[in-house]
């Protein structure tokens, strides 16, 4: 590698043309980079103490080998974004010169040597005519503002609006068409060349992505797959397989959405969830470990297959009318975490092992499982590692059952919510404050019918009114105790429902909404004339038979009951909660089947307890390892304790602290490394690099009941590492 700092215009007029690989990202620097290029150059142009303003570096490699005759054309691996925004400015410098009939400045600037120097190789033809070529759409838009074309059909709008900018910003300083020449004469990058035979782009071009717009993982990982290739395969790898996916995913989102399938994708074939921000180094251990080259076909293949399932569930892309519906109201619930499990089975169906209607089926209890949680406010941050490793232990043969079987086993701290748990927490729920109020009601609503009622044509109503001050006819409906039962049961399932008219009913009695509403055109609109399931549907109240004391059950519905109050309130509640259980339907095996699916308990090995540790069963450490163990085990109900020959185990998701018990203390091994640990004492110790029972690289030793609340502070630090945290409502 040589690097050496060059003039900008000297670096341009020097360099027979550069070429953007097809596998860099396309042109994206915004009008807040150019201009800040804008307001540094007319800096330098105006002040003569100012010799020279560095805009960055160029790094690039020959393409093939050249001769004295011909050279060849420069790929350019960092520096695209500035080298662009250069060459817009240059040209619409040059095209202000043309409009402006200006001949020349400086001795060196005018429009035709601006052109012929810096923008064109004018003794060339064909592409070899411009000094720069970019890739895809970027290169047929920015060839038509330097031959004065209109754009094309599908032009880059980046490209566009920043060249007009630069036309704006000349034509509103030409007063300083001098101080914006000295400006751009003074512009200094590093020349940085490569070697090919001796140089790795790819290192060098990752160790290089500190300035300008920071690469996505996206961008990292197209590199990283064609960088190395000759540009034959890398122009058939990127048409075939690369640019599809980008069109599939958009063009405007495609970072934003690469980069999560990616982090899904990896999810799902290993196992394991990377960081976020390091989805690229995982993705580079991961290939490293696939049989034969990187760019073997076989993973940009696979890449590309799963992408598409991508498109499918996540933006919409599903053609089947019963999943692409499915896959709708799983992205309304935001169940991004379950992409890994459902990428998966996706496959699956692709692969005939699934149809249709059973991935649908699938798709559905993913939906309820995720719904019903939250109902039950069970908390949602083991969701990610639930669905990262649930299709592993799948029998396919069996697929449907195994599912189910998988979600029914799943332990205590990640169940799915049981029918009887699900009504009872639904009805108490306040579900207007609810994220997915629409979501909800819309899945309720339209559940069952052929013909869907779009649920954006009604606003939510409140039966019971918000108002505070409520009339005295409501005080009168609801009985002595009206402000208690108002907030008690204001926002939840019993009280509310569906209304296209909910200016008219406004805070009106319940009979007046009932029966005497009336619209515009003077047609009774309350809810005895509704036509949706959720004002129609029947709930049964107990009332006592005036003639023989006998107290039956009587079927009422909205548009029939005669009050409304605390028990008609109820009474719909346990109604709607038996109709949202069969919206969100929990999985069902027979006992006999499901005792097939359970783990068998291990016969190897030996099982220990706290008799087989004499300093935990009755040493001096006796009573602080207890109340140790009560503080741990009250962290969460989901921890167990596993005593073992050497050490106690806590776990989780798995170990996240070990007790290796000593004569005078206990010592903790914390499943955490020393850099991940916030240790504001400096107590731990790192024992990545030393031999030692549990598992973990930090140790701490626990002395005193004193010294416990600080250590339960950093035993937290590792449970909550451990169980993540993928929060959805």
């Amino acid at each position: 590698m040589k690097a050496t700092e060059a003039n900008l215009l000297k670096f341009l007029k020097k360099s027979p043309q550069f070429v953007i690989p097809i596998y860099q990202r396309n042109y994206s620097w915004t009008e807040t980079q150019c201009r800040q290029l804008w307001t540094d150059l007319i800096r330098a142009g105006r002040d003569d103490k100012v010799n020279a303003h560095f805009i960055g570096a160029i790094v690039y490699v020959e393409r093939g080998l050249g001769n004295v005759v011909q050279q060849e054309a420069l790929l350019v691996i960092d520096g695209q974004q500035r080298l662009t925004t250069s060459i817009l400015l240059i040209a619409a410098l040059a095209k202000h010169f043309e409009s402006e009939n200006i001949t020349e400045l400086l001795d060196a600037f005018s429009a035709k040597k601006l052109r012929n120097y810096y923008l064109l190789n004018p003794d060339e033809d064909g592409e070899r005519h411009f000094k720069l070529l970019l890739s895809e759409t970027d290169k047929e838009t920015l060839l038509s503002i330097l031959q004065n074309k209109p754009a094309p059909t599908e032009s880059s709008t980046r490209i566009i609006e920043n060249y007009q900018l630069f036309q704006a910003l000349i034509s509103h300083h030409k007063d300083e068409l001098e101080a914006i020449c000295h400006g751009i004469a003074k512009l200094v990058i590093v020349d940085v060349s490569l070697d090919r035979t001796q140089d790795n782009p790819q290192l060098i071009f990752e160790s290089m992505n500190s300035t300008g717009l920071e690469l996505s993982q996206a961008d990292l990982i197209r590199n990283y797959i064609l960088m190395g290739l000759e540009p034959k395969l890398q122009t058939d790898l990127y048409k075939t397989y690369w640019r599809p996916m980008e069109k599939g995913f958009g063009q405007a989102a495609y970072t934003t959405h690469f980069d999560a399938f990616m982090r899904h994708y990896l999810t799902a074939k290993t196992g394991e969830i990377p960081n976020v921000r390091d989805v690229y180094v995982a993705f580079k251990y991961y290939s490293g470990k696939q049989k034969g080259d990187i760019r073997d076909l076989d993973l940009v293949k696979d890449i590309y297959a799963y992408a598409s399932y991508y498109c499918a569930i996540a933006l919409g892309n599903e053609q089947a009318p019963a999943l692409k519906t499915a896959f709708h109201d799983l992205r309304e619930l935001k169940v991004d975490v379950a992409y890994p499990f459902l990428l998966d089975a996706y496959h699956d169906y692709q692969q005939q092992r699934l149809t249709a209607d059973e991935l649908t089926q699938i798709v559905r209890w993913v939906e309820s499982y995720v719904f019903r949680r939250a109902i039950c406010a069970i908390p949602t941050n083991s969701l990610n590692k639930t669905f990262a490793a649930m299709s592993r232990n799948l029998k396919k043969d069996r697929y449907l059952e195994s599912v189910q079987a998988a979600f029914l086993l799943l332990p205590t701290y990640r169940r799915f919510p049981t029918d009887e748990e699900f009504q009872r927490e639904i009805k108490l729920r306040n579900l207007y404050q609810f994220r997915s109020r629409s979501y909800w009601l819309r899945r309720l609503e339209n559940h069952g019918r052929k013909e869907r009622v779009v649920i954006e044509d009604y606003t939510i109503e409140h039966i019971l009114p918000q108002n505070e001050a409520l009339s005295q006819e409501w005080q009168n409906e609801l009985g002595p105790d009206w402000s208690s039962i108002q907030q008690k049961w204001l926002h939840t399932l019993g009280n509310l429902t569906l209304t296209g008219y909910n200016s008219e009913y406004s805070d009106y009695s319940f009979e007046f909404k009932q029966r005497q509403a009336t619209d515009r055109n003077g047609d009774i609109v309350g809810f005895a004339s509704s036509p949706l399931k959720l004002n129609t549907w029947s709930f049964e109240l107990e009332e006592t038979n005036a003639q023989t004391g006998v107290a039956e059950n009587k079927s009422y519905s909205l548009a029939t009951v005669p009050t409304w109050n605390e028990k008609s309130i109820l009474a719909r509640a346990d109604r709607l909660s038996v109709e949202a259980a069969k919206v969100w339907i929990a999985p069902q095996l027979k006992l006999d089947v499901l005792d097939a699916y359970r783990p068998s308990a291990s016969q190897a090995g030996q099982k220990y307890t706290i008799a087989d540790h004499p300093y935990l069963a009755s040493g001096t450490i006796h009573e602080l390892f207890q109340a140790f163990r009560q503080a741990v085990l009250a962290l969460d109900s989901c921890i167990t304790e596993e005593f073992l020959k050497l050490y106690v185990a806590y776990k989780a998701e798995t170990n996240f602290v070990d007790v290796v018990p000593q004569a005078k203390r206990l010592l903790l091994v914390l499943n955490l490394t020393i850099e991940d640990i916030e240790d504001p004492k400096g107590l731990c110790r790192d024992i990545s690099n030393i031999g030692r029972w549990g598992n973990g690289d930090v140790e701490i030793g626990l002395s005193s009941i004193e010294e416990l609340p600080y250590v339960m502070g950093l035993i937290r630090q590792s449970f909550d590492r451990q169980m993540g945290d993928s929060e959805i409502f």
